[in-house]
């Protein structure tokens, strides 16, 4: 029987829930230690817990550490990790705080023949993997556009973030910085790397710093548009606002996919007002179609059978740059090219 690997997880915060369970839930996984500042979360695990992070990697020598921390923390802990000697680093997105910083820990990484993995789960949903499907097997025909409402409705008043993440208040770059780079990743699985990109981008909320409002309009190949229309302050149809947190149409010459808030795809054919289901509504645990345990499962089987992993933090500066053109986009008020990858 082969070992288990081993991996340590260093984070416990809100969303740390979903990779504990995920990681726990996986058999050739054993689940090792938690490391966080403030000890007595990383207990509540139920792991052996620190609050010391060289202590916890010189005395458990993780074979995968998982980093569930802000971009603020990741350079430290990523030094960290790789000075113990550790060969697989997962780090939650945002990756770095620019992509100046992402390029040197990959440098670092590379020079330790180490490799990170960001943590970007959204491409791992059901929903867009079944899309990635049906535009493979062409059932729009030639795809012309795709749309992303993101509607959570968890930003309005004074207390926005503060029950769940309230770190989100206080950042200067939000909305994209924090959430659209999900789409941002997910458009590049569906569609390829965007050639250009125009971005208006508003802060509706005056309780919080960044933007949480906006347009992003990307250019894709072939003549392909996508628009990302994000508002934190508003909802979408339903019962659960995290799931989807919104709503999506891809339309093509010979048909158009919808997205809806329960997770299930809906074709309808040119021409026709009849819906077809091709993505059953969901019924997965988990957050966002169980996209997380998704995500640890590929990097383990990538792992085991020394098979690609989708998302490298190397082809993840892509993402990061596509961000920096939003942002310079939404100042200038003009569109941006972007260059080859």
């Amino acid at each position: 029987m082969t070992a288990k690997l081993k991996v340590a997880c260093v984070g416990a915060g809100y969303f740390s829930q979903f990779h504990y369970a995920s990681w726990a839930s996986i058999p050739e996984v054993h689940l090792a230690a938690s490391c966080n500042r403030d000890i007595t979360k990383a207990q509540v695990t139920g792991l052996p817990a620190y609050d010391n992070l060289p202590r916890m990697l010189a005395e458990v020598t993780p074979d995968v550490l998982d980093i569930i921390l802000p971009p603020i923390a990741h350079a430290e802990t990523i030094r960290a990790a790789l000075d113990a000697g550790v060969k697989t680093l997962v780090c939650q997105k945002p990756f770095c705080q620019s992509l100046e910083e992402a390029k040197d820990m990959i440098e670092l990484a590379d020079a330790t023949q180490a490799t990170i993995i960001v943590h970007e789960n959204f491409r791992f949903q059901p929903w867009y993997r079944a899309l990635k499907t049906a535009l493979t097997e062409n059932k729009v025909g030639t795809p012309q556009q795709l749309t992303f409402r993101l509607r959570p409705g968890d930003g309005q008043g004074p207390d926005a973030y503060l029950a769940r993440q309230p770190y989100f208040r206080g950042m200067p770059r939000f909305l994209v910085h924090e959430t659209a780079v999900h789409w941002v990743d997910t458009f590049r699985f569906l569609l390829g790397d965007p050639e250009a990109v125009y971005a208006d981008l508003r802060r509706v909320n005056p309780a919080i710093k960044g933007e949480d409002a906006g347009y992003i309009l990307f250019d894709h190949p072939n003549g392909v548009r996508a628009l990302f229309d994000g508002n934190r302050n508003l909802d979408h149809s339903a019962d659960n606002h995290r799931r989807t947190m919104g709503e999506a149409l891809l339309e093509g010459t010979e048909g158009t996919i919808s997205l809806h808030g329960d997770g299930s795809l809906w074709l309808r054919k040119f021409g026709t007002e009849e819906t077809t289901c091709i993505q059953p509504a969901d019924t997965w645990d988990g957050f966002g179609g169980n996209c997380v345990h998704h995500l640890q499962s590929h990097v383990i089987s990538g792992l085991l059978t020394q098979t690609p992993f989708e998302n490298d933090a190397a082809d993840y500066l892509r993402v990061i740059a596509i961000e920096e053109a939003i942002y310079a986009s939404a100042k200038t008020g003009q569109k941006l090219k972007i260059g080859p990858p």
